[in-house]
């Protein structure tokens, strides 16, 4: 039996862990947290996938219970600016794409889509509310999307069948706050201190972790949430970090938090910049802008893209501090070794063009939930926890890659060598296929990373990756339903915005 796990590190990632714990099993595992008051958190401000939502149901939480305490936001998708060229923007919404006859709408696009006008917006309501800073629910809390409203109680990645409109932004060193009150009202003990060294059996497993002035913690099972140090997983364990910058670019980050100038003016949606080494992304808040400079040190200083961020986002504020963050991009072999599993940072890592950070999270919890250990520590669920988180943040990197592969810029050396690097061959055999067709589930990653078809496509287009010609079979159909639907799409997308309050207005409400 399995009765006590010991969480090193706090944070985002150790608080997620520690309360899903709490909520999944109560009473009957003991959960210890151990972190250290000065060793600082990474988060600056986070967004989300929509599938987010699960872990705050399973914990019982309603949107008004923790949203106002964290500062949090809706976020309907991601707006990208400039990777295709200079003004130049499209989405990548939160909404799979309506099908007529069989083909869905990018399909239709290819054959009967107005080149003049993006094809995000012919094709998805989204766009529309993000560009007219739309509220998903209505000043009565009703969801606009009808039939996917109510509470999903206690489930999981894996149930999501339908695709929920928005996900969330929210300040992650709040949310951590937030979580250990929660954490700490029902049950999870919380030590303060410093972790000095690890004890170690005979076998090299775990035995206890050594604190300054608590002495020796004690458990069945350890999770490392120390971040990009590793400290159980790497550093004690000895276990291979694989790196990832062979074929994504960027390994530095600096970032700023932004008062807004006006703050009702809040985009319902995270915007990824193309800049000169890297891109640049903006969270807004509910009170603020998470702000920051993604790019590789081997073409730009940390001096010079701090300078860059600030001339963009926060032009003679020289006064507010800045955060810089060296990235550590890959995964490691194996999450789980002997009795330590890496959750978060200590984990894997890509880079946060997608929001996949609190993903990874959410799905390495869930996987060690369905594959918890017992006195057996029986080595198939082990290897099956790993190859999930392994084939998980592979999928991701492939996606990330095809980002900067397919992007159109070529304006700068960092551009150029971006859209020449070696890619996965798994990727490259599906961007062959994309030159002739958009991607279907059989030419997407096969094992499960959070995107589905609709995300590659988006992105397969909104940077300019269009195939050769349409689908030949649609020459062959009467066109009159796919018609119906793109009118559908904008006649729908116009009520909405006429009916929905702006996303500033409904939070105020909850606020």
């Amino acid at each position: 039996m399995i009765s006590t796990v010991v969480i090193v590190g706090g944070g985002t990632a150790g608080w997620m862990t520690a309360t899903y714990l709490k909520a999944a099993f109560g009473d009957r595992v003991g959960v210890t947290l151990v972190e250290s008051a000065r060793v600082p958190s990474i988060g600056v401000g986070e967004a989300t996938f929509s599938t987010v939502r699960h872990f705050f149901d399973y914990l019982g939480l309603d949107e008004t219970e923790w949203m106002p305490r964290c500062s949090a936001s809706y976020k309907l998708g991601i707006r990208f600016e400039g990777w295709r060229a200079p003004g130049h923007h499209f989405y990548h919404p939160f909404e799979r794409l309506p099908v007529a006859d069989g083909f869905n709408l990018a399909e239709w696009w290819l054959r009967l889509g107005d080149p003049a006008e993006g094809f995000d917006r012919q094709c998805y309501i989204t766009p529309w509310l993000c560009e007219a800073r739309r509220s998903p629910r209505a000043l009565d809390g009703s969801l606009f999307a009808s039939g996917l409203d109510g509470p999903l109680g206690r489930s999981t990645l894996a149930e999501q069948r339908d695709q929920f409109p928005y996900a969330y932004h929210f300040d992650a060193d709040l949310l951590a706050v937030f979580l250990a009150e929660y954490g700490r009202d029902r049950g999870v003990r919380h030590v303060r201190d410093d972790v000095v060294g690890a004890g170690q059996d005979e076998r090299g497993w775990l035995t206890c972790v050594r604190t300054r002035e608590h002495g020796e913690l004690t458990g069945d099972l350890f999770i490392d949430c120390t971040g990009f140090r590793g400290l159980l997983i790497n550093k004690t364990l000895g276990e291979t970090f694989t790196s990832f910058q062979d074929v994504l670019p960027n390994n530095r980050a600096v970032s700023l938090r932004v008062p807004r100038r006006d703050p009702e003016r809040m985009n319902p949606y995270t915007t990824a910049t193309a800049a000169d080494a890297g891109w640049i992304w903006n969270i807004p808040l509910f009170e603020r802008d998470g702000t920051g400079y993604v790019y590789s040190d081997a073409h730009c200083t940390p001096d010079e893209a701090e300078r860059a961020l600030r001339d963009l986002v926060a032009p003679g504020r020289d006064d507010l501090e800045a955060n810089h963050i060296a990235i550590r991009v890959g995964r490691n072999e194996r999450s789980w070794v002997r009795n330590c599993v890496a959750i978060g940072l200590s984990s894997a890592f890509v880079e946060p063009l997608e929001s996949t950070g609190i993903f990874f999270i959410q799905h390495g919890i869930e996987q060690l939930i369905k594959y918890f250990p017992d006195a057996r520590w029986d080595p198939v669920a082990r290897d099956r926890y790993n190859d999930a988180v392994a084939h998980a943040v592979d999928g991701v990197k492939e996606f990330l890659c095809l980002h900067y592969r397919a992007a159109g810029r070529d304006d700068t050396p960092y551009w150029k060598e971006a859209g020449t690097r070696p890619v996965p061959d798994g990727l490259a055999e599906r961007l062959t296929v994309a030159r002739s067709m958009l991607l279907d589930e059989n030419a997407v990653y096969p094992r499960y990373h959070g995107f589905e078809t609709y995300s590659w496509n988006t992105m397969l287009l909104g940077l300019g990756q269009i195939p050769a010609a349409p689908r030949a079979a649609l020459a062959h159909l009467d066109p009159a339903r796919a018609h119906a639907e793109f009118a559908r799409v904008r006649e729908t997308a116009r009520r909405l915005v006429a009916a929905l309050p702006s996303c500033h207005e409904y939070l105020a409400t909850i606020n």
